[in-house]
């Protein structure tokens, strides 16, 4: 297994190179593909790797799919309900999880991050990281949310994915979701 740090030095590397057109168009859109196992150290280095871009000239922004989640949550009308029925059986998530999977499908997680999008256009020096990928499990895979935004990634993102790499656009979420090569972006490591 090739270290997160060598696998971050290439993936910069090829945001610096840019991407090229093809089939699945040209959206400046990179995962860092890690283990699961590495949860943990991938956050650990968050900080060191913003450091480091930011002293090659990058404005560093970051989108957390877990605060976003939260925030989506504890706004929904559906709230106190979730919280009532956990309280009468704190092991039964599965209608809350159902709930919760059906209105995040409906675009609100989507919407958080087109707007970060949007305001960080302007500037090329603009770099996003989503991180906390892993708070879309059991609701989300985030290769949904990339589709639906395709054509408005004018800022290279940086996914922090945990899960397996198949091939060269097939990932496994988490490492045991199906495979999905739904994706259009460039995946190092894995």
């Amino acid at each position: 297994m090739s270290s997160l740090n060598s696998d971050f030095n290439e993936l910069i590397e090829r945001i610096k190179a840019g991407r090229e057109y093809n089939h699945a168009g040209f959206d400046p859109i990179y995962y860092l593909v890690f283990s699961p196992e590495q949860i943990l150290e991938v956050k650990r280095q968050i900080p060191a790797w913003n450091a480091r871009l930011s002293n090659e000239g990058w404005k560093v922004h970051t989108f957390s799919m877990a605060a976003a989640i939260e925030n989506i949550i504890e706004s929904h009308k559906l709230l106190n309900l979730w919280i009532n029925a956990d309280a009468k059986s704190p092991l039964e998530w599965v209608k809350t999880n159902q709930s919760i999977a059906s209105h995040l499908s409906q675009g609100p997680l989507q919407n958080k991050l087109e707007s970060v999008l949007e305001d960080l256009k302007s500037d090329p020096k603009n770099i996003l990281f989503i991180t906390d990928i892993e708070a879309l499990h059991p609701y989300l895979r985030i290769g949904a949310i990339e589709g639906q935004l395709q054509g408005k990634f004018n800022t290279a993102t940086i996914f922090l994915y945990p899960g397996v790499r198949t091939g060269k656009t097939r990932l496994k979420f988490l490492g045991f979701y199906p495979e999905d090569g739904n994706y259009r972006s460039v995946h190092v490591g894995g």
